[in-house]
């Protein structure tokens, strides 16, 4: 019999562990942990989200739109050259990784390939 190429369960040691897709499970104590932590104890791998041309944006960047963008329940949309500050980059639907406050909009999410970091 082959030994076990898996980590053991960082709960009870248990050798048994096998994959359930992107997760390690314990059949042991059902404990279930993320498959790309190792036991290397090394920090999670950062996502790195770019402008429309390239720039790496940071949370609290200022950036501007680069094109017109409807909005939903609005007459007008948002302007092209619109200045967005304050910027928090986040795990977004559908592509949309900025969170921001635009005035006269309020509260919403775009996307990073309609910015451009000032």
């Amino acid at each position: 019999m082959t030994e076990n190429p898996l980590p053991p369960c960082p709960e009870c040691a248990g050798a048994y562990t096998y994959e359930m897709g992107a997760l390690l499970v314990c059949p042991e104590c059902g404990h279930e942990w993320p498959l790309a932590s190792g036991e290397s104890g090394g920090a999670p791998e950062e996502r790195v989200i770019k402008d429309s041309v390239g720039n790496v944006l940071a949370d609290g960047d200022t950036v501007t739109v680069v094109k017109g963008l409807k909005v939903k329940g609005s007459a007008s949309g948002i302007k092209a050259g619109t200045k967005v500050r304050n910027i928090r980059l986040v795990e977004g639907v559908d592509g949309h990784d900025i969170d921001c406050k635009i005035d006269g909009f309020g509260a919403m999410q775009l996307k990073s390939s309609v910015v451009r970091k000032v």
